[in-house]
């Protein structure tokens, strides 16, 4: 492994050359003389450094981009070169959207781990937007994503599973007890919606493009979670996955909508990296994944 572009990477992500030096297990000045010889390789400096911070400058943040790349294809190397010598072992970096991070993820992970116990997982949870990102730079080993359209231009996106979009409101909401709403009811009601980038956002868009709606109020929030909380306390109603409020179902907390006949569908997708080399624990993880998801949890 370069030696120099591992102390460059360190020291830019712990924004520290005391960090880094405790990080790595080398002395500070070891880490100094390591970046001091890469900026002597390329000719060009690469950090804005004083006694208050560590900061990247133009040059810095091309080769920061290129050598986390570098970096993560020796890993990948070193995994496949291991594959070839034992079982499957090893980290398995994992990203997720939101709906399937928070509530398919964890259960699929437990069973995953109880069958490949020497495979190590982490779990990275964001928007689709950013684990499509993250996947594609080789940040994460395989994604898990919702939405409509996911563009393919640097990743393998591969459609598994189904999701079924519903409206909920709270249980004591005018619109619960009606049971179907129409487009002039949906307009006049406050939407709690997840931010531009997520694919339940994407969904939201879509419902409101196809049926022509026009909400008259729009709350933005980041997470799922919070959305259910404040459709939950009356705040408004939101088009969530039906794995998400699936518990808030069963307990009457929240109640789904009805305002079309057809249900409203999306698809859950793995991507990967395009790649002709896969690491064992990933091809065992997307096999897992096509043979197990949505299944009940008890068959996991």
């Amino acid at each position: 492994m370069d030696l120099q572009m591992l102390a460059f990477v360190t020291v830019v992500e712990e924004q520290s050359f005391t960090r880094a030096a405790e990080k790595l297990h080398i002395s500070q000045p070891a880490i100094s003389q390591h970046i001091q010889n890469l900026e002597q390789r390329l000719e060009v400096k690469l950090l804005d450094r004083t006694s208050k911070y560590v900061r990247l400058n133009r040059a810095g943040e091309v080769v920061y981009h290129h050598a986390k790349e570098i970096l993560n294809r020796y890993q990948l190397m070193r995994r496949l070169i291991e594959d070839l010598k034992t079982e499957a072992s090893g980290p398995l970096h994992i990203g997720a959207s939101f709906t399937f991070g928070e509530y398919l993820l964890p259960h699929i992970v437990a069973a995953f781990r109880r069958q490949y116990p020497q495979i190590q997982p982490s779990i990275t949870i964001e928007n689709t937007h950013h684990v499509l990102e993250e996947v594609s730079r080789g940040h994460l080993d395989i994604g898990i994503v919702e939405g409509l359209s996911i563009p393919e231009k640097d990743v393998l996106v591969i459609p598994f599973a189904e999701d079924t979009m519903v409206l909920v409101a709270a249980s004591q909401h005018p619109l619960a007890s009606k049971g179907f709403a129409t487009r002039e009811d949906l307009e006049q009601e406050c939407w709690i919606v997840r931010e531009p980038g997520s694919g339940t956002r994407e969904m939201t868009d879509y419902v409101w493009k196809t049926f022509h709606i026009r909400p008259k109020t729009v709350i933005e929030y980041a997470t799922t979670q919070v959305i259910k909380e404040s459709v939950e306390a009356g705040l408004g109603i939101s088009l969530l996955s039906i794995w998400a409020v699936r518990k808030e179902q069963m307990c009457d907390a929240l109640r789904t909508i009805r305002f079309t006949e057809a249900p409203i569908q999306r698809k859950f997708s793995i991507v990967l990296r395009k790649s002709d080399f896969q690491p064992k624990s990933i091809q065992l993880f997307k096999q897992f994944l096509l043979e197990n998801t949505l299944r009940p949890p008890h068959q996991w």
